[in-house]
């Protein structure tokens, strides 16, 4: 009988253990994707901030586009 309930709390500990393996897997998928979403950010912010900068550099020297 101690086996049985050995066995069983062992079955349920290795249970755990694949999901939490699992979730940790699919929590870096997540990290992953989030990286690249962060840098087309990064980039598109950076090509925003170029364009701004020369829509406002006329203004600021006076002249006109």
């Amino acid at each position: 009988m101690a086996d049985d309930a050995h066995e069983e709390r062992f079955r349920q500990h290795e249970d755990i253990l694949r999901s939490i393996t699992a979730m940790l897997a699919a929590q870096h998928e997540m990290n992953r994707q989030q990286v690249e979403i962060n840098q087309d950010v990064k980039t598109t912010l950076a090509r925003v901030e170029t364009l701004l900068a020369r829509m406002l550099r006329p203004q600021e020297n006076g002249q006109d586009a």
